[in-house]
């Protein structure tokens, strides 16, 4: 927080993120539409271990999104840090085998935060898709994440580039 306490939002120009501000401000992206789906709430958790957060920050970032209070300030998290959070998000995210617009919302805005490259997000979507031959047994449910990782990767980039 500033000393206005005015909420600071992280943006990929910051060398170090807050840990904190980040999860809060995804939240605030997966209450854009009122309801925090099953799907939100898998990756809101697994989002919250990744960055590596303590056991009362996510209650405390989402009751501030909720009563619009303001939140202390958490610990920094760089650039590399950045990456393997979202490398471990997308990837619960693609496991699902369906992405929902909720997710493609929450994935873009990681992406956005943390300054995710084309060339990164590839290589995230690599990574997922080894996980998922490896544990996965249905080729069909492996087909369908590599259709998913296929429309993550056109619907993402095409966005980004339009933007």
């Amino acid at each position: 927080m500033e000393a206005s306490g005015r909420r600071v939002v992280p943006t990929p120009r910051s060398p170090n993120l807050d840990r904190l501000e980040v999860f809060r401000s995804t939240v605030e992206v997966m209450l854009t539409d009122g309801v925090l789906t099953r799907e939100e709430k898998r990756l809101a958790i697994r989002l919250a271990t990744a960055l590596e957060l303590k056991e009362e920050q996510p209650a405390q970032a989402y009751a501030a999104v909720e009563n619009g209070d303001s939140l202390p300030k958490g610990e920094p998290i760089d650039h590399d840090e950045q990456r393997e959070a979202y490398g471990k998000v997308a990837a619960v995210a693609l496991l699902n085998a369906s992405l929902s617009r909720d997710e493609f919302r929450v994935l873009e805005h990681l992406r956005d935060v943390m300054g995710i490259t084309p060339e990164e997000h590839a290589d995230f979507l690599a990574q997922a898709e080894e996980l998922a031959r490896l544990r996965l047994s249905d080729p069909k449910a492996i087909e369908r994440v590599l259709e998913t990782i296929t429309d993550l990767s056109t619907i993402v980039f095409s966005r980004r580039d339009r933007a």
